[in-house]
């Protein structure tokens, strides 16, 4: 595989958990944790979803050294995010889940940036701002951390266009969704008891792709 980029970062927070997430709204991302580390694979392919996901679950699982069978959870990125690749994501993390009869855990896609971001300094809060492409985009806006380490969000995430849009401070523009911070936040969720998302893709607006509305009757 090329272009795949791989980190491992600290988790004191999953204690005994074994995490896997996945999130394709913006490339394709997949964490691993146990044991108090993370392992991350990453692609930057926009349109390689479907393509790199099998691989790159099978890397994130042989960097943290662990058997798929010792998952005690799955998370799923929601969104938003474009509805082709979005839902490679969301699919995935189901059949993973359905294979080892394991609940789905949705999470808002855009929390993991702002976490990474919050976490270093952001105090003010922060803009996550996603190209939604079609002259639109996806944007959320975050106040800070709760007391469980999660982020606020101050808007629920929002699909604007991008001519007359205005740039603020503490606005960051991704290049991916990195899993590893849903991983931390499935943990926290998890070990204060706060709910998670529904499980329904954030696609924000409609499919290139309709369904044919029924055929009017024919009056004789």
């Amino acid at each position: 595989m090329t272009g795949v980029e791989v980190r491992t970062v600290a988790a004191p927070e999953l204690g005994e958990r074994v995490i896997l997430a996945i999130d394709t709204s913006l490339g394709t991302s997949v964490a691993v944790g146990a044991g108090g580390q993370i392992a991350e694979v990453s692609s930057d392919d926009p349109r390689g979803h479907a393509e790199v996901i099998g691989d790159l679950i099978a890397r994130a699982f042989a960097e943290i050294r662990i058997p798929t069978a010792s998952t005690t959870h799955v998370v799923a990125g929601m969104g938003p995010g474009p509805f082709t690749g979005l839902r490679v994501g969301i699919a995935a993390a189901h059949a993973f889940a359905l294979g080892r009869d394991l609940s789905i855990l949705p999470l808002v896609s855009h929390d993991a940036v702002a976490l990474e971001h919050l976490e270093t300094g952001a105090i003010s809060g922060v803009r996550v701002v996603q190209d939604a492409k079609r002259r639109e985009l996806f944007v959320t806006d975050y106040t800070g951390l709760d007391w469980t380490g999660t982020p606020e969000r101050d808007a629920e995430p929002r699909l604007l266009p991008r001519e007359g849009y205005e740039s603020i401070v503490n606005e960051v523009w991704p290049e991916r969704v990195p899993a590893a911070a849903l991983v931390r936040l499935a943990a926290r969720r998890l070990a204060s008891g706060a709910t998670f998302e529904a499980d329904q893709a954030l696609y924000l607006r409609l499919p290139d792709v309709m369904q044919p509305k029924a055929p009017k009757p024919v009056t004789p």
